[in-house]
C-alpha cells in the first residue's frame, strides 16, 4: 500500500472523461494495482478511481508540462478497456509505502453471515426462477455477497450486511451470462442511507465491466428505513425486505430428515 498526500489534478479519460482540478487530495495505491483518489469529504467513496487490472507509468515530462508546475504525472491504464486516470502532481507533501501482509477479510456478525448462508440456499425468495452462482463476488472495493442469476439469465449480485466474503472470486462469467443484464443486490440486517451509498458505489464500479453492464440494483435487509427506501427508488434501486424469522424456519424445515 502506497499513501501520497499531493497537490494533483486528476482525469479520467475512456468511455466516459472526467476532471478533477487542482487541489490537495490522497491518492491510494493498492497492491491489487488499484488506485484510489480521496479528499477530505465525500465519506468512504473517492473522487476517482481505476480498478485492476491495470498498469502503472510515470511519464516523461515535457518542457509545457514542466511550465504549468507539475513535477510528476502518473498513467493508469485498465488492461481490458484502455480507460486511463492521468494523475498530474504539482507538490508532493508526503509520499510513504506499507507492506500490510494478507488480509483476513471480513467477519461477519452471526446473524449477517446466517442471512447470507440462507439467500444462499433460498435463493428463490429474490425472484422466481433464480439460481445461485457464487457466494462472494469480488470486486476492486470489496466483496458482494452472492452473484446469482434470474429465470431469464440476468446475473443478480448480493451484498449482506448486518447494518445498510466465503469462497474464492469469480474472474470469467459463464458464456451466456455476457449478453444478459445484471443486477447488484446488498443486503443488511437494518439498511440505511448508507446502505444506498455503499451498492451505488458497487454499481457505479459494476456498470465499468463491459461483460457485466448495464447492472441494477436491489437493496435488501430485514429493515428498510424510509430515507433510504425513497433514495434506493430515486436512483432506480429496488428494495426487498427479508423475513430472518421465515427463512430461518424453511431452513428447520428443509433439515428435520
Amino acid at each position: 500500500m502506497r499513501i501520497v498526500v499531493a497537490d494533483c489534478a486528476v482525469d479520467y479519460a475512456g468511455r466516459l472523461s472526467a476532471h478533477l482540478p487542482r487541489a490537495k487530495r490522497v491518492l491510494m495505491l493498492k497492491g491489487d494495482g488499484s488506485i484510489l483518489v480521496h479528499s477530505d469529504g465525500g465519506s468512504y467513496k473517492p473522487l476517482n478511481w481505476m480498478s485492476p487490472p491495470c498498469s502503472h507509468e510515470t511519464l516523461e515530462l515535457d518542457d509545457e508540462v514542466r511550465e504549468a508546475g507539475i513535477v510528476e504525472q502518473w498513467q493508469v491504464t485498465h488492461k481490458k478497456t484502455a480507460d486511463k486516470l492521468i494523475v498530474s502532481l504539482f507538490e508532493i507533501i508526503h509520499d510513504s509505502s506499507y507492506d500490510l501482509g494478507v488480509d483476513p477479510g471480513l467477519i461477519k456478525d452471526g446473524v449477517e453471515a446466517h442471512l447470507q448462508e440462507l439467500l444462499a440456499e433460498q435463493i428463490e425468495l429474490v425472484g422466481d426462477g433464480h439460481s445461485l452462482v457464487r457466494r462472494e463476488y469480488m470486486t476492486a472495493i470489496g466483496p458482494v455477497d452472492i452473484l446469482a442469476r434470474d429465470a431469464s439469465g440476468t446475473s443478480v449480485a448480493i451484498e449482506i450486511k448486518r447494518r445498510g466474503e466465503i469462497d474464492g472470486t469469480i474472474t470469467q462469467l459463464p458464456a451466456d451470462s455476457k449478453k444478459a443484464h445484471h443486477v447488484a443486490i446488498e443486503i443488511k440486517r437494518v439498511a440505511g442511507i448508507d446502505a444506498v451509498e455503499q451498492l451505488t458505489r458497487y454499481l457505479e464500479l459494476l456498470n465499468r465491466d463491459p461483460i457485466l453492464a448495464p447492472v441494477r440494483g436491489v437493496l435488501a435487509a430485514q429493515q428498510i428505513k424510509p430515507q433510504a427506501r425513497t433514495l434506493a427508488e430515486d436512483r432506480g434501486i429496488e428494495c426487498l425486505v427479508l423475513d430472518y424469522d421465515a427463512m430461518r424456519g424453511m431452513e428447520d424445515k428443509n433439515t428435520l430428515f
